[in-house]
């Protein structure tokens, strides 16, 4: 086994983090430098480690994902390697799942999705929620509406007006995921939609746009023509 110690100084995972930042690095580094050591009766380095877990969950999502039983079936994972891979993994759902502070900005949709996808994707209920914004489409508050069955969330135009109005808000933005991990929007979506499109303009309060999400991917219907 090549010890990560005796490679050149450029190739191994802590220095080249240190040199040009954590962004440079692959998974399997990232991971080897939380595993910190191999398992030297195997043959494994850290990295080799590293890949294996990789290989057996298919994916850092994943991984996190992992029960203790299940990572300590591979060569080198014990109680104390496993509690250190999940404690990262649900440190990294918590800042992922972070709620808006008021004034926070959206532009895209993406940064809509980039915000919430790690939230939503794995939740086995539809969850609706609404962003209320102020004029300049800054954050005032996110408020969740409701959590439907494995298919269908129940959402009247009064519940997310209610809200809207008590705040005095601008403009709304609405987000619902699908459990399926499909994001492609249902007939009862884009009816929903539609009447909260009209509620909106009889209101007198934009409705920028719906972004449903899935496992990986999503659908904003204002970016698709759809919203209304």
């Amino acid at each position: 086994m090549s010890r990560i110690k005796d490679w050149p100084e450029a190739d191994r995972p802590r220095e080249k983090l240190l040199f040009i930042g954590a962004a440079a690095l692959s998974d399997t580094e990232l991971l080897a430098l939380i595993l910190r050591a191999g398992h030297a009766n195997a043959g494994l380095s850290a990295l080799d480690l590293a890949r294996l877990l990789l290989n057996r969950f298919a994916s850092l999502h994943a991984l996190t994902r992992a029960t203790v039983n299940e990572l300590c079936t591979l060569p080198g994972i014990g109680p104390a390697k496993a509690a250190e891979l999940l404690a990262v993994g649900e440190l990294c759902q918590r800042i992922a799942s972070s709620r808006l502070e008021p004034g926070a900005r959206f532009t895209t949709s993406r940064e809509v999705f980039a915000h919430f996808h790690e939230r939503l994707r794995d939740r086995k209920k539809e969850v609706f929620l609404s962003l209320l914004l102020d004029s300049k489409n800054r954050v005032l508050r996110e408020i969740q509406i409701s959590e439907g069955s494995l298919n269908a969330s129940i959402v009247h135009p009064r519940e997310v007006f209610q809200p809207v109005v008590r705040e005095s808000a601008a403009a709304v933005l609405f987000v619902h995921n699908h459990p399926s991990g499909d994001p492609t929007p249902s007939r009862e979506d884009l009816e929903l939609t539609t009447r909260l499109h009209q509620a909106g303009q009889l209101m007198g309060v934009r409705v920028l746009d719906h972004i449903i999400i899935g496992s990986g991917s999503y659908i904003s219907l204002a970016d698709q023509g759809l919203l209304g």
